[in-house]
């Protein structure tokens, strides 16, 4: 039985059999549950080094800018461990996810495609672990520092612990995010619903976007701080028109 399931498989990903809706159904509940396993495994991993993660990484900003922190609620510290051990085993399972995705679509692909599955999967997290980084080391420290120096010199700025983890977090998994701009102009124009006209056609609208983007990702900051995000956004977006236009020639 197990022989037979695993060559009906290698005859659904060739394309020699044709999977029934039922059949996605249940590729996509595995794929999810692969996906879930590895998350799981990435914050068990999170969980043994959290107290690096909290203190020597996304502390260290905070030190850096002078910026006092408070707990105010009881079991504050404990959920809030949680929620950072959780987010950072998604990032580390970040390429198991973008694997499982591009394996459930695999039936879908011709057979020159899909012997880039592993290039793709190593392009896109690059592309995230990029983000991650660029928010980490460019705009936390700037974002962080315009809100400890701002208002008057009277009152002490004094910050939740919940709120700067809440920037931090949301700043970097943001910027992760919207560093995939060129793999999703590559799936779009794979599937035909992108092309290089469109997206030269509307590049102005695109740049108010990613202006109005920026500003979304970098609340309360100074327009410096979302003149440095917009830039690389610009810079991404022309990429993906040249990502367009390679695989757009190619369909």
């Amino acid at each position: 039985m197990a022989e037979d399931t695993k060559l009906l498989n290698e005859e659904y990903e060739s394309g020699e059999v044709e999977m029934t809706f039922l059949e996605h159904l249940e590729e996509l509940r595995w794929r999810i549950i692969y996906s879930l396993i590895g998350i799981l495994i990435g914050t068990i991993i999170a969980w043994i080094f959290i107290d690096l993660i909290i203190d020597g990484v996304l502390l260290l900003p905070a030190r850096q800018s002078n910026i006092k922190l408070q707990n105010l609620k009881p079991f504050g510290q404990l959920f809030l461990y949680f929620q950072v051990a959780i987010i950072v085993g998604l990032i580390i399972s970040f390429p198991n996810v973008v694997y499982q995705f591009w394996k459930f679509i695999a039936p879908a692909l011709k057979e020159n495609e899909k012997k880039y599955i592993t290039s793709i999967v190593l392009f896109t997290t690059f592309c995230f672990l990029a983000g991650v980084v660029f928010a980490y080391f460019v705009m936390l420290p700037l974002t962080l520092k315009f809100a400890a120096e701002f208002g008057s010199a009277a009152i002490e700025n004094n910050f939740a612990i919940d709120e700067y983890f809440s920037i931090i977090l949301s700043v970097i998994i943001g910027a992760g995010l919207v560093f995939e701009l060129p793999m999703l102009s590559f799936f779009l124009t794979k599937i035909g619903i992108l092309n290089p006209g469109i997206m030269r056609r509307y590049r102005r609208h695109s740049i108010v976007a990613i202006l109005i983007l920026a500003a979304i990702l970098t609340p309360g900051t100074d327009p410096v701080s979302q003149i440095i995000l917009a830039v690389p956004l610009v810079f991404l977006y022309e990429i993906s028109i040249l990502v367009s236009k390679i695989f757009h020639k190619k369909n």
